[in-house]
C-alpha cells in the first residue's frame, strides 16, 4: 500500500499509520465468527512529523470525538465482508477526514433582510393573528 494523499499539498506516509483488525459484526454469516475483518485506523497524531503544529492543532479540534487522550485519531471500517476492502475503505474514510478538518473555514458574510422581505415576514404575521383572533368567540355586549 502507498502513502495516503489527503489533498495536493499533503500526503501522509503509511509509516505513521498503524491498522488493528478484530472480528466485526455485521454481513457474512460463519465468515464473520472466523475471520478478523474489521479495521480499524490508528494515527498518532502527537508523532506525526507530515503535520505542521497548527495543522496538527485544527485537526484536534475539529476531530475531538475521534481522538483518545492519548492523541491517537481512530477510523474504523466493517462495511465490507473482507479485511482489504474494510481496509481500503478505512483509509478512503481518514483521507477524507483529514481534508475535511484541515480546510479552511469561509467566513460568512453578514446580510440583512431586504426590504421586500421584511414586509412578507410582516404580512404573514399579520395573517396569523388575523386567524387566531377569528377562533375566538365574538365578544358579547351588554
Amino acid at each position: 500500500m502507498a502513502d495516503i494523499e489527503v489533498n495536493s499539498r499533503l500526503t501522509i506516509p503509511e509509516s505513521e499509520i498503524v491498522f488493528e483488525t478484530s472480528t466485526s459484526s455485521g454481513p457474512g454469516g460463519q465468515n464473520v465468527n472466523k475471520v478478523e475483518t474489521r479495521v480499524t485506523l490508528l494515527f498518532d497524531l502527537d508523532t506525526s512529523e507530515s503535520l505542521s503544529e497548527p495543522q496538527k492543532q485544527r485537526v484536534r479540534e475539529r476531530l475531538a470525538t475521534r481522538i483518545n487522550k492519548d492523541g491517537v485519531l481512530r477510523v474504523t471500517s466493517q462495511k465490507h465482508r473482507s479485511q482489504s476492502a474494510n481496509r481500503e475503505a478505512a483509509t478512503e474514510r481518514f483521507a477524507e477526514l483529514l481534508a475535511e478538518a484541515l480546510a479552511p473555514r469561509k467566513h460568512r458574510k453578514r446580510t440583512r433582510p431586504t426590504r421586500a422581505a421584511r414586509r412578507r415576514r410582516v404580512k404573514n404575521k399579520r395573517h396569523r393573528g388575523q386567524v387566531k383572533n377569528l377562533r375566538k368567540p365574538p365578544k358579547r355586549e351588554e
